[in-house]
């Protein structure tokens, strides 16, 4: 694990989720989503917050009236938008305008640094796009604002026209502009590339220097930190590094990079609070972060090789670069074919189950059957926790499901129909057999157990499935093959995953569910009898 002593240099953060962020396929923040997530990026301390594009759409402006009248207590609220058009003066320009009425003290906007664009997008004269840049600098500085040029496209046109993208880069510093973000648009420029070019600009001008990196060549995160080691003061980025197509430098890996790993100052920022606000952007957004994602993913500090596990058992640095807890994530020990009993063991500790090496051995030898036939227990904890409780004699089941059937029949407008019936026995020999209706066979077999069990367990009430994964595991037995079934389902505090393996679908789904269903009533009960103890 890597630690630095802190340096006193300080590294502002800029956010842009909700504006760069929102151009990613799929995400459509409300304005009630973007004022909660400001609300939540000002608690966790991020530096600046654009919140979107005054006058460009009415979503946006509505933001900035709501936004503008929150007391946010160490983020400073930005207002996004251009320079002002061609041939048109700063202080006539209906965009310019709208920004120095925007509720937000600081300003960023973007002009061309390339000249290619210049002349071939814009389709202006270069000296005019120089105008542009100075006279909206300095248009919105004499109306009392704090400005952040965003030079776009600069790393392009810093290889194409050096001597075109420093003029630009002075036209800003020369209006007033408190910060130049040097913008790696296009995503494709290599981390010494950008580190060359921010030393020239920062030998060339007398300015605070920040970086804006893309993601398409998938180097944006180590950009970022090459322009920081360069002399950059800011870096832009967005939580998860959603953005348009390869997305943005994401923060998530970079605040921590810069601050655990570097030692850089990034301000009153509580690192263990990182994960959490990964997955609060990530649920609003409707994306959920991917898993693998460095820091914040929930496989970051999972555990799946039984040597790794045993070397961790010793000493968490031997496979950790990082302590989960630094970021607010946990560590997750996986039971698999490739476990040894280290795994085994370190995974019952965390399960706060007890056992000896015998035992251990033998639940290893089980699992390795098990996964041998098609079953997976990396993520279908709940599962393994059952499996071995039940091997240890800890638990009786609650319930057993004497039989059930399915029926499928076509309804005239309707379509396919799917109906199960299902016949339970409590473990106190009550009897209840019902029926359900379902959009699909699984569904409907959700339904009907969930109807039977109730009666006995009002706790399933409660219980709702949230994913339905379904893998064929042989594909060349075509629709003879042994299937897996992964169900995740909450009780609206906690979720947790089960498995299930057969060659019929509907059996691979129906043990599956059982799982799931049983591990609610057990987890319940455990919960009552805790508290009568405490009492």
């Amino acid at each position: 694990m890597i630690s630095v002593k802190k340096k006193k240099d300080r590294v502002f953060i800029y956010d842009t989720t909700l504006r760069d962020g929102a151009q990613s396929e799929g995400v459509s923040f409300s304005t009630e989503d973007k004022i909660e997530i400001l609300k939540k990026l000002d608690s966790f301390g991020i530096d600046f917050v654009e919140g979107g594009w005054p006058s460009s759409n009415p979503k946006d402006d509505e933001f900035f009236a709501q936004a503008s009248k929150l007391k946010l207590r160490r983020t400073a609220l930005t207002a996004f938008g251009s320079t002002c058009r061609h041939d048109v003066p700063a202080e006539n320009d209906a965009g310019m305008k709208a920004l120095a009425a925007a509720g937000a003290e600081w300003v960023c906007i973007f002009g061309k640094a390339w000249d290619f664009h210049v002349t071939e997008a814009l389709k202006i004269p270069l000296n005019e796009n120089l105008r542009m840049v100075g006279d909206s600098v300095a248009y919105l500085k004499g109306n009392g604002k704090k400005v952040i040029f965003d030079c776009e496209h600069f790393f392009d046109g810093h290889k194409k026209n050096r001597n075109y993208a420093m003029d630009v880069v002075r036209a800003a510093v020369n209006g007033g502009a408190d910060w130049i973000i040097l913008c790696d648009t296009n995503g494709g420029s290599l981390p010494g590339e950008v580190s060359a070019a921010t030393r020239d600009v920062i030998r060339a001008v007398d300015a605070k220097v920040g970086i804006h990196c893309h993601n398409d060549s998938d180097l944006a995160v180590a950009c970022s930190l090459a322009a920081v080691e360069s002399g950059a003061r800011m870096v832009q980025g967005t939580i998860n590094g959603i953005g348009e197509r390869c997305g943005n430098a994401n923060l998530c890996s970079i605040m921590p990079d810069l601050s655990i790993k570097m030692g850089y100052d990034i301000g009153k920022m509580d690192l263990t609070k990182l994960s959490a606000l990964s997955g609060f952007v990530g649920e609003t957004a409707n994306m959920s972060p991917h898993p693998g994602l460095p820091y914040v993913g929930e496989r970051a500090f999972a555990h799946k090789g039984g040597m790794h596990i045993s070397a961790l058992s010793r000493d968490t640095r031997t496979y950790e670069h990082v302590s989960p807890d630094s970021v607010g994530n946990k560590r997750k020990i996986l039971i698999s074919d490739l476990a040894g009993r280290a795994s085994i063991s370190a995974k019952l500790k965390e399960l706060g189950i007890s056992g000896n090496d015998e035992e251990n051995r033998e639940i290893l030898g089980l699992i390795k059957d098990l996964e041998a036939e098609g079953y997976q227990f990396d993520y279908a904890e709940a599962s393994f926790e059952m499996l071995v409780k039940r091997f240890k004699g800890e638990i009786v089941r609650p319930f057993n499901v004497i039989g059930f059937r399915m029926y499928i029949d076509e309804i005239g407008e309707k379509g396919i129909v799917s109906e199960a019936s299902v016949k339970v026995v409590d473990r106190f020999g009550n009897i209840e057999h019902t029926a359900s209706d379902g959009d699909g066979p699984v569904n409907a077999l959700d339904g009907a157990l969930r109807k039977a069990l109730a009666r006995f367990y009002p706790v399933l009430n409660s219980v709702r499935l949230i994913d339905y994964k379904v893998r064929v595991l042989d594909e060349k037995a075509a629709t003879a093959a042994t299937v897996r079934v992964l169900i995740r389902s909450t009780d609206g505090s906690d979720s947790w995953t089960t498995v299930g393996v057969s060659k019929n679908v509907i059996e691979a789904s129906f043990l599956a569910l059982v799982d799931s269903m049983e591990y609610a009533v057990i987890k319940h009960e455990s919960t009552k009898q805790g508290k009568k103890k405490k009492k």
